[in-house]
């Protein structure tokens, strides 16, 4: 295994990311909160858009998950070859790609953008929404597979918390990929679980990074 990925092994990867249009979403305040989860102990960060990939690689000494999204149906996590390219230019260790069926913006298959990456010598996360998602990832010769948009793509029900069903299918029928849990996992305890169910590693983002988010579950929990 890559030595840079069997780092990840057991460990609680943050993602750090803002919508568009909130306060936060700003390169340079992405990058100190990536500093600031750097700090806290976790083992790499996972972000998004060429101009925050930049600046958190040159604010912290992680390995860099980065993606690119554009739009916001379909294929929109890093939809083209183009756009995963860009990412490892800009500075990601790995590059995270949508891993569905559905048709990418450029008229080529998961598998065709795949290969080319792997000419490139660039490392890929499949994000995946179904089990059928992460046997196409598998089958392209991907590095890292991982549940991040179960619940997202009408392929599964979107569960409260982590999808363990999912998570446990992936684990059980590719013992030899690292399967990456990622989505709804809220508290520590939940990180915990999905690491105890197999998951080579746990990607965190909303509970740490995302106030606006945080700040309403508790809102709605007192009213």
């Amino acid at each position: 295994m890559n030595q840079l990925i069997e780092s990840l092994r057991g460990t609680v990867i943050v993602s750090v990311q803002a919508y568009p249009g909130e306060p936060l979403r700003h390169p340079e305040t992405m990058a100190q909160m990536a500093r600031a989860a750097e700090l806290g102990g976790t083992s790499a960060i996972r972000c998004q858009g060429l101009a925050d990939i930049s600046a958190i690689k040159g604010r912290v000494k992680l390995p860099i998950i980065g993606l690119w999204k554009e739009g916001d149906e379909g294929v929109y996590i890093t939809p083209t070859l183009r756009h995963a390219r860009a990412c490892s230019t800009a500075g990601a260790d790995i590059v995270a790609i949508d891993a569905t069926g559905r048709p990418r913006p450029d008229g080529l298959t998961y598998a065709q953008t795949i290969a080319e990456l792997k000419k490139d010598g660039i490392l890929t996360m499949a994000d995946c929404g179904s089990f059928e998602d992460a046997q196409r990832a598998v089958e392209a010769g991907t590095d890292i597979i991982s549940t991040t948009l179960a619940g997202y793509t009408g392929d599964r029900p979107k569960t409260d918390g982590p999808d363990f069903e999912l998570l446990a299918q992936m684990v059980s029928a590719f013992p030899d990929m690292p399967v990456i849990c990622e989505g709804r996992i809220h508290t520590p305890d939940q990180a915990r679980q999905v690491l105890e169910a197999g998951a080579f590693a746990a990607v965190v983002g909303t509970a740490i990074t995302h106030p606006t988010s945080i700040t309403s579950w508790f809102i709605n929990a007192t009213k």
